[in-house]
């Protein structure tokens, strides 16, 4: 990843030749998993026939005539997907020369600029201190670039407030009017309560929560006297670094943050994919893209399973 400032044209051209083009290449058939979007329409059922999935079984049928029956599906032509983006000013932190905006922003570019290959549709919405725009949904590839500038606009804000991603994606649900990908890029550093509404999103659309992190939140080097600021509130404070008792304090309240929120976030029932400023962009969304699959056949395996055989 590259904290450069570009030009979404040329960070969008430097992606698609060091990035884009080998994960179409490498991706294959994860591409479905990765983007299954509104999913798959039940179009037929016919006989069992050598090399078929096993997972396709509709096991009612085959009970029914004694026969083995697949079910056929048409995949829906398009995906429209939306990304909730969270650019509120925690977001500009990182502890080395890339910071979380730097990676969301290429993140996004890689998955819009995918999605829009294939013909789909991406909106997007900005949460600053409050809920700042809405591009509505359109394909193309104009409609990335009009994306990626808009990313790379900071945020007027209005208040010294703490991020509050409840109201950001209260007020998204009711403008994603059609079933949807939608992808909400964050670092979730917010007010409590966001997720029982990331829940009810979820049980209409597809969601993915794109978390991201530095790892100097999690654990603090010994740098010694240290004037840290709240980038939100802009409440300063100072700290000692050196103290190990303090280095080890922090460590444990950053576990027990990490250990709720990953369990908010599945407990809400949604796939995460969580992305380092250190992290390699394109081995992630390899990781996530394999992460994906397996889900997805583990879900299509419980579907196809008799009821007796559930348990």
């Amino acid at each position: 990843m590259s904290e450069s400032v570009q030009t979404p044209e040329a960070l969008l051209r430097r992606l698609e030749w060091t990035v884009i083009r080998r994960l179409d290449g490498t991706l294959h058939g994860d591409y479905r998993s990765l983007f299954r979007g509104n999913g798959i329409d039940l179009a037929d059922l016919r006989e069992y026939q050598y090399h078929d999935d096993v997972r396709h079984i509709d096991w009612n049928v085959t009970a029914r005539q004694q026969t083995p029956f697949v079910r056929v599906f048409n995949e829906e032509r398009d995906v429209t997907a939306w990304f909730l983006l969270d650019m509120s000013p925690s977001v500009d932190f990182g502890s080395a020369s890339i910071k979380k905006r730097a990676v969301a922003l290429e993140l996004v570019a890689v998955l819009a600029r995918m999605l829009a290959h294939h013909g789909n549709r991406i909106g997007a919405m900005f949460y600053g201190s409050d809920v700042d725009a809405v591009i509505p949904a359109r394909a193309g590839r104009k409609q990335v670039l009009h994306l990626l500038h808009r990313m790379q606009a900071r945020p007027e804000m209005h208040s010294a407030t703490a991020t509050n991603l409840q109201h950001f994606l209260q007020h998204a649900q009711p403008l994603i009017a059609r079933r949807s990908m939608v992808f909400i890029v964050s670092d979730f550093i917010s007010e409590p309560g966001w997720n029982r509404t990331l829940a009810q999103l979820a049980q209409r659309h597809d969601v993915v929560a794109v978390r991201l992190y530095d790892r100097m939140e999690m654990a603090l080097p010994d740098l010694g006297l240290l004037v840290v600021q709240d980038a939100e509130t802009g409440e300063q404070l100072t700290i000692d670094t050196h103290d190990a008792a303090f280095r080890r304090r922090f460590a444990a309240a950053a576990r027990y943050r990490e250990a709720a929120l990953r369990l908010a976030l599945a407990e809400a029932g949604v796939d995460t994919l969580e992305l380092s400023t250190d992290d390699v962009l394109m081995e992630a969304i390899q990781r996530f893209a394999a992460l994906r699959k397996l889900r997805a056949s583990q879900c299509t395996a419980s579907r196809a399973m008799p009821r007796h055989l559930e348990h």
